[in-house]
């Protein structure tokens, strides 16, 4: 994890953490509307409301404030999926990774666009996650499913496919949001169309993955 400056330096003080994280909620702002290669460490400034000397005393530079954004991201994002649980019962499992992955579009867009960003323009910064960390776990939740699936306790699939289906369908709903919003009208497009997109979801993998072609 990149640590910022101050951190590295000497021991925080109250002020400085809060400075640290004025300064991250904007670049967060900043490069979830700009992107990384379109983001500039003035813009962050600005938007933070500080001088660039005064920021660049807890950040060097914008790929530092831009990984300990990633790092954050991919801890709380992996959440969901850390707490898969072999024991639990496959549909409650799936219906409940759903409607976590949904609650965080819900109240984290800015961090899924911070982390579409990333992969979009190849993934520079988080590669060697994504070969490591990211690959072991999704390596180890695909054990669950196929075991899941040799017991006959859901149908047989790929497992990894099940998961990037579960990711792209539920992260539509914070990287399209204004698509969504805008398809959906006026009467659709308030805070009850997560719930919508929750039931759909769930009937839509629950069915899907019924070991005998019915949701229970």
């Amino acid at each position: 994890m990149v640590l910022p400056r101050a951190a590295r330096t000497q021991r925080r003080t109250r002020i400085q953490e809060e400075k640290e994280e004025l300064i991250l909620e904007a670049a967060l702002d900043v490069f979830a509307t700009h992107g990384f290669r379109g983001s500039t460490i003035d813009q962050i400034a600005d938007v933070a409301g500080m001088s660039k000397p005064n920021l660049l005393y807890y950040f060097r530079t914008k790929e530092a404030m831009h990984r300990a954004l990633i790092d954050r991201v991919l801890d709380s994002w992996l959440d969901p999926l850390r707490e898969f649980d072999a024991e639990g019962n496959p549909v409650s499992e799936i219906r409940s990774y759903i409607r976590r992955k949904l609650e965080m579009a819900r109240d984290f867009p800015r961090e899924s666009r911070l982390f579409a960003n990333e992969i979009l323009q190849g993934a520079p910064h988080i590669e060697d996650e994504l070969k490591g960390p990211l690959k072991t776990l999704v390596d180890e939740k695909a054990e669950v499913i196929r075991a899941w699936a040799k017991a006959g306790k859901i149908a047989k699939c790929d497992p990894y496919h099940l998961i990037f289906a579960i990711w792209s369908t539920t992260q539509h709903y914070a990287d399209f949001d204004v698509q969504v919003r805008g398809v959906l009208g006026e009467g659709r497009s308030g805070e009850g169309r997560f719930e919508d997109a929750a039931r759909f979801l769930e009937q839509l993998f629950v069915t899907g993955l019924s070991a005998d072609g019915s949701a229970s």
